[in-house]
């Protein structure tokens, strides 16, 4: 495997007014009837308008004579090279790809839909002309590949596993960083720099979005119920202290019983509690 030759183009304005030069000398040529030297000289000048080359700022010019590289220029300038030189451009901009969600499945296998936006540019140009075929559309190949295969290593949260370190919806820099791993190995044969990877969208698959949906509402009442419980016990436990403490009320066991029962069901309710008038005597 080759790598990027930097090369130094001739001096362009040098090159065009010789060439000038020699366009002049052909119409003195034409003028004094010297047809036979301008018949020479006019081919050659306009071959040799064909080695101008002209590379902007954030941008390469890959030279290859028949068959054979010859080398990159990327120092912008006005350059003259030699005629018979192919030359491909290429730019050095970063660039961005914007990835459509993929369903991919996760590592316990649910179905998810995830996608990225990769931050990218062309380091070797030598590689992005020769080690790959249309090296823009391997780049969006081997993102999606490697977005599989990452997506495919860790679980969407950790319902299904528990054990679970990191998760794709809360690995936040963890993920992306893995994600960067995967693309420069990958996209390094094409001569291409992974400046940055995001994860910029993930949810579950449509077919089971409604489900999972479900299952988080169900885990948050849960964790909010046993949020509640918790409360309500620290309440009556304060409740009957305090009562024994200043001496209020004696309560036997069958009493406290009661209060605790009447005191949780007010507590954990959903409703408001609706309090009973006793007519009759303190005991009925």
């Amino acid at each position: 495997m080759k790598n990027e030759i930097d090369k130094k183009g001739s001096n362009g304005y040098a090159a065009i007014i010789s060439l000038l030069i020699l366009l002049a000398i052909s119409v003195l040529a034409i003028v004094f009837v010297k047809f036979i030297l301008a018949a020479l000289l006019i081919p050659f000048i306009l071959f040799g308008f064909n080695g101008i080359l002209v590379v902007n700022p954030n941008e390469s010019s890959v030279l290859v004579l028949f068959g054979k590289y010859i080398g990159t220029i990327k120092e912008n300038g006005f350059y003259w090279v030699n005629p018979l030189y192919v030359k491909k451009k290429f730019s050095l901009r970063a660039r961005n790809f914007d990835s459509a969600p993929i369903k991919v499945n996760d590592k316990v296998g649910n179905p998810i839909m995830i996608g990225i936006v990769l931050v990218w540019k062309v380091e070797d140009t030598y590689k992005a002309a020769f080690e790959v075929d249309e090296y823009e559309h391997f780049v969006r190949v081997q993102s999606e590949a490697a977005l599989r295969k990452m997506a495919g290593h860790y679980p969407y949260d950790n319902f299904e596993d528990e054990d679970a370190d990191i998760t794709l919806r809360a690995g936040g820099e963890t993920i992306n960083h893995k994600l960067e791993e995967e693309l420069r190995e990958r996209l390094n044969i094409a001569g291409i720099h992974v400046i940055e990877a995001r994860i910029n969208y993930i949810a579950y698959a449509q077919e089971i979005a409604g489900a999972m949906l479900k299952r988080q509402q169900a885990t948050a009442i849960v964790a909010a119920r046993s949020k509640i419980v918790e409360g309500a016990v620290g309440m009556v436990q304060m409740a009957l202290e305090q009562l024994k403490k200043h001496e209020i009320i004696e309560l036997d066991d069958d009493k406290k019983a009661a209060m605790v029962s009447n005191l949780m069901v007010v507590l954990c309710s959903e409703e408001s509690a609706r309090p009973i008038v006793n007519a009759g005597t303190l005991h009925h």
